[in-house]
């Protein structure tokens, strides 16, 4: 795989499963409403998939050593990769009751995070189970500070 796409995917599909869920969590605390955490999801596919495409063609630029192909080969990847992910969340939402939905989201989120974290530290040569671990905490932290942040916007606005 080009460096350029691998670059795009790789940011695309972490930063689709980390703002989903950490979206998800702080919805679900905070309203308590499948409609809103839909809506949620979709607006995460479609504005952040956009603003971290262009987010990366920015950077790519910026580096000042990519050809024009490569930094729009990046942004694409980086933009389907998102929304692709993003929108998997949707499914289970749409099949079960909301809170089964979102504990069904994370376990989903953090399998894919957990096997492309394998193959990244594969790839890298390094040992899979610190990689792993390292990025599932960074996740957890996400998801735990987002369930919190719900619970007391909920209490406190709702």
């Amino acid at each position: 795989m080009k460096h350029s796409i691998k670059t795009g995917f790789s940011f695309g599909l972490t930063s689709g499963i980390i703002t989903t869920l950490g979206l998800m969590v702080g919805l679900h605390s905070s309203t308590h409403s499948k409609l809103v955490v839909i809506g949620g999801i979709l607006t995460i596919a479609i504005a952040d998939a956009f603003s971290d495409a262009f987010g990366i063609h920015f950077s790519e630029e910026s580096e000042n050593k990519h050809s024009a192909t490569e930094i729009w080969q990046s942004a694409i990847s980086t933009f389907f990769s998102k929304l692709a992910i993003a929108l998997t969340f949707i499914v289970p939402l749409l099949l079960l009751q909301l809170s089964i939905a979102v504990v069904v989201s994370v376990i989903w989120g953090l399998s894919v995070l957990a096997i492309f974290s394998f193959f990244v530290a594969k790839e890298r040569r390094v040992k899979p189970w610190w990689v792993i671990t390292e990025h599932l905490i960074i996740a957890l932290i996400v998801i735990v500070i987002t369930h919190y942040v719900g619970d007391w916007i909920g209490s406190t606005f709702g």
